[in-house]
């Protein structure tokens, strides 16, 4: 399992610095390098053509200058447009070529039929020990945990509920619930059950510090510098 430098409380970066710079773009990523980030989360969906994308949304509409269904457009349609401040949708192994030596991943599948694909790329640039893949669907950390029992898996959840269950099924090392939900309690139960915790989305460094004190693995913030 990936580990910050002090190997107990782990700062990831959502979507990059998003905070700061426009979400899931270069700009996002660099800033959040820049500010400390242990690791870093971004979105993967397909293209019209296949191919993987980073995208939150499964329409570009809010992220981007264009309209409509990002699997409804290709790769080279994807690419012409602006996602804030002239960024463009990064492609997954453009990603993988900029940042693999620099930063750890999280990787969001929003999509089934990418964890094929997502399993190359991680073994074509040896991270399968630096890497979290996670997703809200149990369905498909079950499929990549089946090609690939190595690789560290994470379901995010919105509520605390049967998560020894459905970890068990996925066979999730991982699990993500909305800080609203986060207790001492849930941390002590998810240890006791070998599970690594993490709180999204925190902002405060408040918040997060009080986290950190009662034995949290970490947070997935939009302002990674929040304990700076």
């Amino acid at each position: 399992m990936p580990k910050n430098s002090n190997d107990d409380f782990i700062i990831i970066a959502h979507r990059g610095a998003s905070e700061y710079e426009p979400e899931n773009t270069f700009s996002s990523f660099d800033k959040a390098i820049e500010l400390g980030a242990q690791m870093m989360e971004f979105d993967v969906r397909l293209s019209l053509d296949n191919k993987l994308v980073v995208v939150h949304d499964p329409m570009v509409n809010r992220t981007t200058n264009g309209k409509g269904r990002v699997r409804e457009k290709t790769v080279q349609e994807l690419l012409t447009l602006d996602a804030g401040n002239g960024n463009r949708i990064p492609l997954v192994e453009d990603i993988f070529k900029n940042y693999s030596k620099k930063i750890k991943f999280v990787i969001e599948l929003k999509d089934y039929n990418t964890e094929e694909q997502i399993l190359e790329l991680i073994e074509k640039y040896d991270m399968i020990e630096e890497i979290y893949v996670v997703s809200f669907s149990k369905r498909i950390l079950r499929k990549i945990k089946y090609l690939e029992p190595k690789i560290t898996t994470g379901l995010i959840k919105l509520l605390p509920t049967n998560i020894k269950r459905d970890c068990e099924y996925c066979g999730a090392n991982v699990i993500a619930v909305f800080r609203y939900f986060i207790n001492k309690k849930l941390i002590e139960s998810t240890k006791k059950d070998n599970l690594h915790l993490f709180a999204w989305t925190v902002n405060d460094p408040v918040q997060c510090t009080q986290f950190k004190k009662i034995g949290l693995t970490g947070v997935v913030t939009n302002k990674p510098d929040l304990l700076t």
